[in-house]
């Protein structure tokens, strides 16, 4: 390795070390950047320098460390400059959002459209249009897109989407079909990410996505855990009855047959109903009775693929989200009551069942974090 080569790579070290730690502490002085990561106050001088140029930093006001000394100069995360471009693909929408580096959301984008009649290269296509309409309107107003990062509701692997049933895709490589440079991963780890960044929720909880399909998020220590190929979380396709309706997975009986969106609009008679979801809504807040049981039934059927989940995996907090915080209050009650009579042998009590904060929001938001984590971890690279 090179002396210049050593150089660089010291330097990005040196950086991301010194911006994670004004994320993490900041406002905070240069002082105490020095004396937290045990950088030279000169290396930390120069560092700051090279972040305020690159817009990731700035400095306003004074700051005191402490009851001695001079007061400094705060240094905090700028979200003047550098920003994301969340996306999302689902079943009956598209969406798009522009987080800044302080994790400001600055653009968001939902567009209503039925994907399961579109091939994978029209579906893309629209996308493209949302997402080029954000980052123009985005470079509008000063900010520059260090990455971007797209959800789908299906288990991905190195950028390969295996299967997306309910948009009828497979094996499809997402980046050979955009005109811009994009990761991609599955919607329901985005949204528990989504939720762990963006929400208000502690460090170990399940994040449970509904929408068309059911999917779920789990995060141990502030930390997401994908599983040995990514592909963990798929409850959607937990069996809650062996002998129930076919899934488009090729199984039987799979909880989103009983408790995703679609499933529970024809439980409610509400199928093919326009914004059917609204709908459902309305019912229940009207007592229709055929809505409440509709929801009841998808709470019990929640209930019960999320006591196999408990059991193996333990988690702190189950945080509902998608449409599940919508109509929260009408299936919070079965799902809860379910999980009590058949985890109460063993549990004192059950993990709290709560809504997400985020609702729809949740994976877009995840999937520009991701990237915003990124930059701050590695600003190096987009200098």
């Amino acid at each position: 390795m090179t002396q210049a080569v050593r150089h660089n790579s010291m330097r990005a070290r040196n950086l991301g070390v010194v911006l994670g730690e004004v994320r993490r502490s900041g406002p905070v002085t240069r002082a105490a950047l020095a004396e937290i990561t045990g950088l030279t106050k000169t290396t930390v001088s120069k560092m700051v320098g090279d972040l305020i140029e690159a817009g990731m930093v700035t400095e306003s006001g004074a700051l005191r460390d402490g009851e001695r000394g001079r007061p400094g100069t705060a240094v905090a995360l700028s979200g003047r400059r550098v920003a994301a471009l969340g996306l999302e693909i689902n079943v009956d929408y598209l969406s798009a959002c522009v987080v800044d580096l302080t994790l400001a959301v600055r653009l968001r984008y939902t567009q209503a459209v039925d994907n399961r009649t579109s091939s994978p290269v029209e579906t893309l296509s629209h996308l493209e249009e949302l997402a080029h309409r954000a980052v123009d309107e985005a470079h509008g107003e000063g900010l520059s897109i260090a990455g971007s990062t797209l959800a789908v509701p299906g288990p991905v692997d190195g950028g390969l989407v295996h299967a997306a049933p309910n948009l009828g895709w497979h094996d499809v490589r997402v980046s050979d079909l955009l005109d811009f440079p994009v990761e991609v991963d599955n919607e329901a780890n985005l949204a528990a990410l989504g939720e762990l960044w963006f929400g208000s929720v502690p460090g170990d909880f399940l994040h449970v996505s509904g929408e068309i399909g059911v999917g779920a998020g789990l995060v141990v220590g502030g930390t997401l855990f994908r599983g040995a190929r990514g592909l963990a979380g798929e409850l959607g396709h937990v069996v809650v009855s062996p002998d129930g309706p076919a899934c488009r997975c090729g199984g039987r009986g799979c909880l989103e047959q009983y408790a995703g969106q679609d499933a529970l609009l024809r439980a409610a008679g509400l199928a093919g109903v326009p914004d059917g979801v609204s709908t459902l809504l309305a019912h229940l807040h009207a007592g229709e009775r055929d809505s409440l049981e509709a929801c009841e039934r998808a709470g019990q059927a929640l209930g019960v693929a999320l006591t196999s989940a408990v059991h193996l995996m333990d988690p702190g907090t189950i945080v509902l989200g998608g449409v599940f915080a919508r109509l929260f209050p009408w299936i919070r009650g079965s799902a809860h009551k379910t999980m009590t009579s058949r985890l109460g042998v063993m549990r004192r009590a059950v993990p709290e069942l709560t809504v997400s904060r985020l609702g729809g929001d949740a994976a877009t938001l995840g999937a520009a974090g991701q990237v915003i984590h990124r930059v701050i971890a590695d600003p190096w690279s987009h200098l």
